[in-house]
């Protein structure tokens, strides 16, 4: 269905001013697709998704000339950030259910249930998507020595490390019907943090928890982890909560 929204529908969509969107038009980072001969804006379906991706690197808190810089880049990835920032909303929209149901519970005098999303978790993913947005598109220190540390492996040691995950999943889905406390679950994700730290980039708590909520808030990487079994992801997500709430 192709749009062709007046600035104040495309506003009042996504929730900012007019005067945003004319800005965004001054400084070229978001042209309408046409401009009628009264001087009024109107968006279409290519300027509505690149307005989408804005507003996604806006909320990781990038500026607005490292996002102009980021989507002029030729090797960006426009599919990856759309599907990061819809995996980020349906992250907030189950944690928005859960409140929810914690006033219900309230209301209905019944004991209320722990919540599994919280804002902090919220907070975990958008650091851990804008470390990644940072790294591949950037262009900062980070990312050219994770890049030049991957360039540097050989065959042996690029098939070493995909073994090495893969064992590492492996063991996670043996241990499914297991409580996300046990040691032996908890030894699996102290594991995996030194296996990304090792082959990837430093992975501390911080980003291991935004890790832990992307596996099973992103289709993309629960799929890819469930190939090893049916709840492998949900099991590694609650077991790096556990890992990463201890001291």
């Amino acid at each position: 269905m192709k749009l062709h929204l007046s600035i104040s529908e495309t506003a009042n969509l996504f929730g900012i001013s007019v005067r945003t969107l004319r800005y965004y038009d001054e400084i070229g980072i978001l042209k309408p697709a046409r401009v009628s001969a009264a001087g009024y804006r109107y968006y279409d379906d290519m300027a509505i998704e690149r307005l989408q991706q804005i507003i996604f690197y806006r909320e990781l808190e990038f500026s607005l000339k490292e996002i102009a810089t980021m989507l002029c880049r030729p090797d960006y990835d426009k599919t990856d950030a759309l599907q990061k920032h819809r995996a980020l909303l349906l992250l907030k929209r189950r944690h928005l259910d859960e409140l929810i149901s914690l006033v219900e519970d309230t209301l209905g005098g019944v004991e209320m249930k722990e919540q599994k999303i919280t804002a902090a978790d919220i907070d975990a993913v958008k650091k851990q998507y804008a470390a990644e947005a940072a790294q591949r598109w950037g262009k900062t220190a980070a990312y050219k020595e994770s890049q030049e540390k991957y360039a540097s492996y050989g065959k042996a040691e690029k098939v070493a490390m995909a073994e090495e995950a893969g064992e590492i999943f492996s063991a996670f889905a043996g241990y499914r019907d297991v409580d996300p406390a046990d040691r032996n679950v908890q030894a699996l994700v102290k594991k995996w943090q030194d296996h990304i730290t090792k082959y990837h980039y430093a992975c501390t708590k911080e980003i291991l928890a935004g890790l832990g909520q992307m596996y099973t808030a992103d289709e993309r990487f629960t799929k890819s982890i469930d190939a090893y079994g049916d709840g492998t992801a949900q099991l590694i997500s609650e077991a790096i909560a556990v890992y990463c709430a201890s001291k």
